[in-house]
């Protein structure tokens, strides 16, 4: 595979968030790294941060009232209901290269961000 098709969308489900099929091959990963397969990605939007928001991502096995899962090729992403609005649109990355390593979140409803990326209004 090329790194164009690394990065392809898969389209946007019910909860608005989608996630890259090189984040769920990574997420997919991660899970048989740890010999889990009864975790979700939980993807949440919290006050914090110098922009007044703060994204969270990370495994949770928890699944609360509220919550909207949508399957991603076998990782499971589920977005709580007050996260919904903010997240909307959003699209879940991995890169690993020489200038770039980590998840990243293209968000369309972020106004604008702080200078390290971390947290938006």
């Amino acid at each position: 595979m090329t790194d164009t098709t690394l990065a392809t969308e898969v389209a946007a489900p019910a909860h608005g968030v989608s996630l890259t099929e090189a984040a769920a091959r990574k997420v997919r990963n991660l899970l048989e790294q740890e010999g889990r397969d009864d975790l979700r990605l939980r993807v949440a939007v919290q006050p914090g941060g110098c922009s007044g928001l703060i994204y969270q991502l990370y495994f949770d096995e928890r699944f609360l009232d509220g919550d909207q899962a949508v399957d991603f090729d076998g990782v499971e992403v589920i977005v709580d209901d007050m996260s919904v609005p903010y997240l909307d649109g959003a699209s879940i990355d991995f890169k690993d290269t020489i200038s770039e390593q980590g998840f990243t979140i293209d968000n369309p409803n972020a106004a604008g961000s702080c200078a390290c990326g971390d947290s938006f209004h």
